[in-house]
């Protein structure tokens, strides 16, 4: 479990989450994005593709650096969400408030 951090040679902060994002991790990933906000970094894609849980504070963390990504001028996607994560939230009704996309090549083309 953790995150790992690298920036494109377009410019975008590229978050990898790996295993879970969890009640007990939420703050070091809100950490992480605070800092490259704090650093002038405003394109972020978080990688979702070695994600394979999100608990309901992984998602209202998500949605507090969306919104903080957003205050700040900048724009935030979502990449290689699996299948159950997709219907979370599909469900949760966030995939309206996130831009979801596939892969990673894909989230990073058309910044």
């Amino acid at each position: 479990m953790g995150f790992s951090k690298t920036v494109s040679g377009g410019g975008v902060t590229v978050v990898r989450v790996d295993g879970q994002l969890i009640v007990g991790n939420r703050q070091e990933l809100k950490a992480v994005i605070q800092e490259s906000l704090e650093a002038g970094e405003r394109k972020f894609l978080i990688d979702c593709s070695h994600t394979a849980y999100i608990d309901s504070s992984g998602l209202g963390a998500l949605v507090t650096i969306s919104k903080k990504i957003r205050e700040n001028g900048g724009d935030l996607r979502l990449a290689g969400l699996n299948e159950d994560l997709r219907s979370l939230f599909e469900l949760t009704k966030l995939d309206a408030l996130f831009h979801i996309v596939q892969t990673v090549d894909e989230g990073l083309t058309g910044f």
